[in-house]
């Protein structure tokens, strides 16, 4: 990827005595999709705002394109912003609302229509010039918000939850077009969501973001396969977290049973979190009737090993058809497993369940409710 464009710089911003950013770093490269994602209240928008310039830091720098910004009016700003609300003038047509900023900038006639051209057919909705923003569908008043952002060539897109609206055939429908029109404009995107699935979908970079902190940075794949804590874990897709014990590098102990894993570094006899994911668990039928000597519980425990040392014995409590897998629920050790599989196990089927040891995470446990909130220097 190409060099920074926007640096934040020890961010920090409150209102009304509620810090909502804490000392906050980030870097963003050019040409980049970075999404930033967390829950409502995590501080992204706050972030997005300041980056806008919506609103002003108590302390740090936006630097942009090694100048400092900070204090730079939103219209001064080589950024524009498309919000979840549109925002377009009821009373205009779609060709007066792409040309709104335009005219202020006191561009040329004859520039305008050439941009207004130029903006429909990148959005698809060229020869609806006339119409009025009441008239459009949802995810084509979307379209048209894009197309007035990119006629003012920001070096960068700041998008505010835009697609928060729109059902969701639509939403993905747009998600396609978003990353289409990124890769034909070649500008930076900034994408604030909320939403796991759109940011794993669409983004070259991922900050999770929660209580003012960024709690990891890294591609679609690192996050979603090496949470670096439990929120993450949690927050990205669906897991089963579970308290652990570190015997030793490559040895975890789970609810009394030592399973093989391939972490190194945590020490000996150490508490850890444990993350395996609902899609890495493999279930394995051992017969109504299969007692433990028995052939037919022997050949389970047999392909059971095969995978891991350790398993465990279960029944499946409760299963629901998700159209490509199934989603089950199996009681074991006392604990309630989330289970994906392409293959059906019916209700009161016990199984041995376990895991390749490749797809056990393993990471350390918060001394306290403060250290989960991870601080990162800056975007690696």
């Amino acid at each position: 990827m190409s060099n920074k464009l926007i640096d934040l710089q020890h961010i920090t911003k409150a209102f009304d005595g509620n810090v909502v950013l804490d000392d906050l770093n980030l870097y963003i490269r050019e040409n980049e999709f970075l999404t930033l994602l967390g829950p409502s209240g995590c501080g992204k928008t706050t972030m997005l705002r300041i980056m806008g310039g919506f609103e002003t830091p108590d302390r740090g720098s936006v630097i942009f394109d090694g100048k400092d910004i900070t204090s730079l009016a939103p219209n001064k700003r080589q950024l524009n912003t498309v919000f979840q609300k549109y925002a377009l003038f009821p009373h205009m047509s779609v060709a007066e609302n792409i040309a709104f900023g335009l005219r202020i900038r006191k561009k040329s006639e004859d520039y305008i229509r050439d941009k207004i051209r130029y903006a429909l057919k990148l959005v698809n909705l060229e020869g609806f010039e006339e119409r009025t923003p009441d008239s459009l569908s949802g995810g084509q008043q979307q379209r048209i918000a894009i197309a007035r952002a990119i006629v003012n060539e920001p070096k960068v897109l700041l998008l505010d939850e835009p697609l928060g609206a729109l059902d969701l055939k639509l939403r993905q429908d747009m998600q396609y077009e978003l990353i289409r029109l990124k890769n034909e404009l070649g500008i930076t995107f900034i994408y604030v969501t909320h939403d796991q699935e759109e940011a794993l979908t669409m983004s070259d970079t991922i900050v999770v973001m929660n209580q003012g902190y960024i709690q990891q940075i890294g591609t679609p794949e690192d996050i979603y396969n090496e949470p670096k804590n439990a929120f993450v874990a949690d927050f990205i897709g669906d897991s089963n977290i579970i308290d652990g014990t570190m015997i030793q590098d490559q040895l975890v102990e789970i609810f009394g049973v030592r399973f093989a894993c391939v972490d190194t570094g945590f020490g000996t006899m150490k508490p850890v979190d444990v993350v395996i994911r609902p899609e890495d668990l493999e279930l394995i039928p051992v017969g109504e009737d299969a007692e433990p000597d028995s052939p037919a519980y022997q050949t389970a425990v047999s392909r059971a090993t095969q995978i891991n040392p350790g398993f465990f014995e279960g029944t499946v409590s409760h299963v629901i058809f998700k159209g490509m897998h199934y989603e089950m629920e199996v009681q074991a050790k006392g604990f309630e497993w989330l289970v994906l599989s392409t293959r059906l196990f019916q209700v009161g089927t016990r199984v041995l369940m376990s895991v390749d040891p490749y797809n056990i995470q393993i990471m350390n446990k918060p001394e306290s409710e403060d250290e989960m909130a991870v601080k990162l220097d800056e975007h690696l």
